[in-house]
């Protein structure tokens, strides 16, 4: 398929219908591990596609109740860790990047000849000197990574809508490599399949996270934000302008039809000033996206993220940071104005 001008190897539904990803798919017992973050999204469309699931996940966790919550029934379809591993042909390892190293030595003792392992990000292959995550050559090791959260991937779908995923391959182990990643990519329910490399996922995974996705963004609203606090304006106007007309009013448009779309239907004012000063904010960010992606391809960015998910005191210092920026005069406005908006009166 034809991007830009630059052609890319594209799988889409019509070409690899539910249909025949069951067929594919019809032998294998697809394990799920983990029932976090892309756990539940993945495994509960897996399971309401028709495909012979089961889940792994650490007893006497929010995470196990969650998975019998939503009709996984343990010692059936809900598992301990090790046994979900040794049950399944297909492990779909989807820990987090910390957790994926503490448990692996679990893992790995279970991937017998003939399985697939299965990412949904490329971390732990990527930086497997970092991790020590490196399957055996007797297995498979493919990748979907879906463009966005669990949350999304299974709210699209009960909405009969699909969200895009990259696909990979890093070990053919069996020949059938590439009919098990599409087959479980749109098992998933991917709207369409793009092919990247482990590789290319994880330095453009992280370097979204940090940038446009949310580091950036965030960085943007704040200095935004504070400018037009600093000069007198209110916080209700001040977050209408740089947050809530961007998210409610504008970014719909983009996602409809494009940029030059969204451009097309604001007034001519605000056309040209977007146009003369898109140039600056360009000139300003890029060499900054330029260090985040040198630093993410170095694998510094990786080291860091490792040194700081694996410390004792992890989880209590990243709740002060997520409160101090929940208690932020800007996101304690944005509380106020969500609960103001029309369908919540």
């Amino acid at each position: 398929m034809n991007f830009g001008g630059v052609e890319e190897n594209v799988v889409t539904r019509d070409e690899f219908p539910l249909s025949k990803a069951k067929e594919v798919l019809k032998d294998e017992v697809i394990a799920v591990i983990g029932y976090g973050v892309q756990g539940p999204g993945q495994s509960l469309n897996l399971r309401d596609n028709g495909f012979n699931v089961i889940v792994g996940q650490r007893k006497n966790s929010k995470s196990w109740d969650k998975a019998i919550a939503d009709g996984w029934v343990p010692g059936k379809t809900l598992f301990e860790i090790e046994e979900a591993a040794k049950r399944g042909t297909i492990i779909e390892y989807l820990l987090s990047d910390a957790a994926q190293i503490e448990v692996w030595p679990t893992i790995k003792k279970h991937l017998t000849p003939g399985k697939a392992l299965y990412f949904s990000h490329g971390f732990g292959i990527t930086y497997k000197d970092r991790t020590g995550i490196v399957p055996p050559p007797e297995v498979d090791v493919i990748m979907v990574a879906p463009k966005g959260s669990g949350t999304s991937l299974r709210k699209m779908f009960l909405e009969g809508r699909g969200l895009n995923s990259s696909y990979a391959i890093f070990q053919d182990a069996t020949g059938k490599a590439y009919d098990r990643v599409i087959a479980l990519g749109i098992g998933i329910g991917s709207g369409y399949l793009f092919e990247t490399t482990f590789e290319r996922e994880v330095y453009s995974d992280l370097t979204g996270e940090r940038g446009t996705l949310m580091g950036a963004i965030q960085g943007l609203f704040l200095a935004q934000y504070e400018t037009l606090r600093e000069h007198g304006h209110t916080p209700s106007e001040a977050f209408n302008e740089t947050v809530e007309e961007l998210t409610q009013s504008l970014m719909p448009l983009v996602a409809e039809r494009g940029m030059d779309w969204m451009y097309a239907n604001c007034s001519t004012t605000a056309q040209r000033g977007a146009l003369d000063w898109m140039g600056p904010f360009h000139d300003a960010v890029k060499p900054v996206f330029e260090k985040l992606y040198n630093e993410v391809a170095s694998g510094n960015e990786a080291q860091r993220s490792i040194d700081s998910n694996s410390q004792p005191d992890y989880r209590e210092k990243l709740e002060e940071e997520l409160k101090a920026l929940r208690e932020s005069e800007m996101w304690q406005t944005g509380a106020v104005v969500r609960k103001l908006r029309p369908e919540n009166n």
